[in-house]
């Protein structure tokens, strides 16, 4: 009966543009052959909605708090700190937002304000923000406001805490905290004197909300091609603990679309303030992809969908390349969302900045449930320990005949589809139609044009034949 009302309210969600979550990739393949009727939204389980949020760069979404979750992040204005709330993460597109504070018209904090963050601590509010001054709006520091109220958008619970002192009075900004194995640290983008960076990313365990109680770590510092195109930048940072390891999110370069994102590991028993106990990426993990046409994704942070426990990227890019003047100043980096997936090895992976669309699927067969159809050079493949995240994603499409029938477009290149071409299966702009027939078993896929044949895996390819038991059967996660 659990089951029954847990779809009945999945249905309803989805009727009302709230997108349902999803747990686990196995336990999403184990659903779809359980129960039939579960939707591709359902199974993407994060809202497809693209931008989330128009003009809302920088930005921060809670886990779901009290039955909310809130959103904040830098305006264009770059004046004042905002706060929207709903029970959804896809109703915060829609949500009212409310100015919680204003910068002062003169003086400290009267300049730019920049990058905060909505951080729930032992039952009470903080938001932690930079701002520069009125004489110098890019004399950034970093400063936290506290409310003991329980809705954050209520103006009248903040108050100003003060600034985070550290070991410089320097350029210093994107503070974010976490906690863990009892205890809270802060990291934050620093430039530190005498190294010549415009910031580096540091770490100390913190005593209150508001301060630290240990000499910062520099934890690293833009060296590589990647991270020092315009500017060298190291900032943005966002952590993630699972797989009994800590992960570091954080963005490199200029704001425009050379913009993208590094990732730091540390193992999770290591003591987080040794810096040796970290390794950063040789590559960055997410970046521009003129296919789904979105420029300089970056400033991630991370939340959890409805269910508790699918992870959610949350980050901010364009959807084009050109700028006219200073990228800061253009208002079009938009809040946008996607699904976080991870590797069987336990490290997150992030794919492509997707483009506009419905729900995203991967497919496995049915006889090799530990596989992905994937594509690479034209062919498609079925392929364990897929790290090329993106290739193995597709969504289905409506086809233009109206009659039920459906495409199957790819991810990350957007024109091309699953096609029977001359009697081969494989990626091409020509599109072929299917239908999609569910079953206890998983889904089959049969032509349109001939319904004697179907879609079926063979030895680590997709061939096309009569139905074949479960190498003709795929389940969706």
């Amino acid at each position: 009966m659990a089951t029954l009302d847990r779809r009945a309210l999945l249905k309803g969600a989805a009727a009302t543009g709230i997108v349902a979550g999803l747990a686990t990739s196995t336990l999403a393949r184990s659903a779809v052959a359980g129960d039939p009727d579960r939707s591709d939204a359902e199974i993407y389980g994060v809202p497809t909605a693209d931008p989330l949020i128009e003009q809302r760069a920088d930005p921060f979404i809670t886990r779901r708090t009290g039955g909310m979750y809130y959103f904040t992040g830098s305006v264009p204005e770059y004046d004042r700190l905002v706060v929207r709330g709903a029970p959804t993460i896809a109703g915060l597109a829609a949500a009212a937002e409310t100015v919680v504070w204003r910068r002062p018209a003169s003086g400290k904090m009267g300049g730019h304000i920049w990058a905060p963050e909505l951080h729930r601590i032992d039952g009470r509010w903080y938001i932690y923000f930079a701002a520069g001054d009125s004489d110098d709006v890019f004399r950034i520091r970093m400063y936290v406001l506290e409310s003991p109220l329980p809705d954050p958008r209520d103006p009248a619970g903040w108050t100003l805490r003060g600034q985070i002192a550290t070991e410089w009075d320097s350029f210093s900004l994107d503070a974010t905290t976490f906690a863990h194995r009892g205890r809270r640290y802060l990291v934050w983008a620093q430039s530190e004197p005498e190294i010549a960076v415009n910031s580096s990313l540091y770490i100390a365990r913190m005593d209150t909300p508001w301060s630290i109680a240990t000499k910062p770590v520099r934890l690293t510092t833009p060296t590589r091609s990647w991270e020092i195109q315009g500017f060298r930048v190291n900032e943005g940072p966002a952590a993630i603990v699972r797989n009994g390891r800590v992960f570091l999110t954080f963005s490199a370069s200029a704001t425009d679309a050379r913009y993208c994102m590094g990732l730091l590991t540390a193992d999770a028993g290591a003591d987080l303030l040794d810096r040796a106990c970290w390794a950063k990426t040789p590559d960055p993990v997410f970046v521009t992809d003129e296919r789904t046409r979105r420029y300089g994704p970056g400033h991630n942070t991370f939340t959890v969908a409805e269910d508790g426990v699918t992870d959610v990227l949350v980050y901010h890019a364009r959807d084009y390349r050109d700028i006219t003047g200073d990228p800061l100043y253009d208002p079009n980096r938009h809040t946008r969302v996607q699904k976080l997936y991870w590797h069987r090895d336990g490290t997150p992976l992030f794919g492509v900045p997707v483009g506009e669309g419905g729900p995203i699927v991967r497919l496995s067969p049915v006889d090799a449930r530990d596989a992905y159809v994937r594509h690479e050079e034209g062919a498609l493949r079925v392929q364990r320990d897929v790290r090329e995240l993106a290739s193995s994603q597709f969504r289905f499409v409506a086809a233009a005949a109206g009659d039920g029938t459906e495409t199957i477009q790819s991810v990350d290149l957007p024109d091309r589809y699953v096609a029977v071409v001359g009697g081969t299966v494989r990626l091409d702009p020509v599109e072929t139609a299917f239908h999609r027939v569910r079953g206890a078993g998983g889904v089959a896929l049969r032509l349109a044009a001939d319904p004697e044949r179907y879609l079926l895996h063979d030895q680590g390819r997709l061939t096309v034949g009569s139905p074949g038991g479960a190498r003709g059967r795929f389940l969706l996660s």
